[in-house]
């Protein structure tokens, strides 16, 4: 801990509140900064992420400020701090609407828990799942199932990762870069870190299953690399239709 958060000086207590205010109304990079010195300065620090988590409990939309807040706390083995996530986010900040096909929730812990390649994993699985019992049993994608995905179930995938990943992951970040590449196939490859001098990245070593990862690295679900099932993902109509 800090020794310049952790006594109660008044100086101290001034760093506390100057981070709670940053924490609630900065920019949502000042607001990402300030969660490693209040997780650093304790009980204290601790009380004012809880604060903030229980305000924006209330918002409509969850923000990706909530989300890396919450996987701070979740890696904390403090009573308390477990006590208060399981009565108040037992299952994440993202509300999973009951209208998705398929049940997310096992990727939102994963994502909570920081294991990305877990929930890379689940994400595959259950796209599989939306698309039917063939592809459950083949465990991979056909481009014309893509095309069949409903709109709500692609866009609650890509909420789960940009929240749970300071906004860098997901398929509409994916999206952004391609679409910023001209379309250009041999171009986005590397600018997400799937390919190197002309050749694929290794599955699974050689991808970046952290934060340290490149904009737009995950999800991976491997067998997307394939041109045709990337194509129909970046084509589907989640994108440019607004979430209910």
């Amino acid at each position: 801990m800090s020794s310049s958060i952790a006594n109660n000086s008044s100086a101290s207590l001034e760093l506390l509140e100057s981070l709670k205010g940053q924490l609630r109304d900065a920019s949502l990079k000042q607001q990402l900064a300030a969660l490693p010195p209040l997780i650093e300065a304790g009980d204290l620090g601790y009380q004012i992420i809880m604060d903030f988590l229980r305000t924006a409990k209330e918002q409509a939309t969850p923000s990706i400020a909530a989300g890396r807040s919450l996987q701070w706390l979740a890696a904390i083995e403090h009573q308390e701090v477990q006590s208060f996530i399981n009565e108040h986010f037992a299952t994440g900040v993202v509300s999973l609407s009951p209208e998705c096909s398929v049940d997310y929730s096992e990727i939102q812990t994963a994502l909570i828990q920081q294991d990305f390649e877990l929930a890379d994993r689940l994400t595959l699985q259950k796209m599989c799942e939306l698309a039917g019992e063939n592809a459950i049993k083949r465990k991979w994608l056909y481009f014309t199932e893509v095309n069949l995905f409903p709109i709500i179930d692609l866009q609650t995938l890509d909420q789960l990762w940009l929240i749970y990943s300071e906004g860098k992951f997901g398929f509409s970040k994916q999206r952004e870069i391609w679409l910023g590449v001209s379309k250009n196939w041999e171009k986005f490859w590397p600018r997400i870190a799937w390919k190197s001098d002309n050749i694929w990245t290794r599955y699974p070593g050689e991808f970046i299953w952290s934060l340290e990862a490149p904009v737009g690295h995950l999800p991976l679900t491997n067998q997307l690399r394939g041109v045709r099932v990337m194509d129909a993902l970046m084509n589907h109509p989640a994108w440019t239709t607004t979430a209910s």
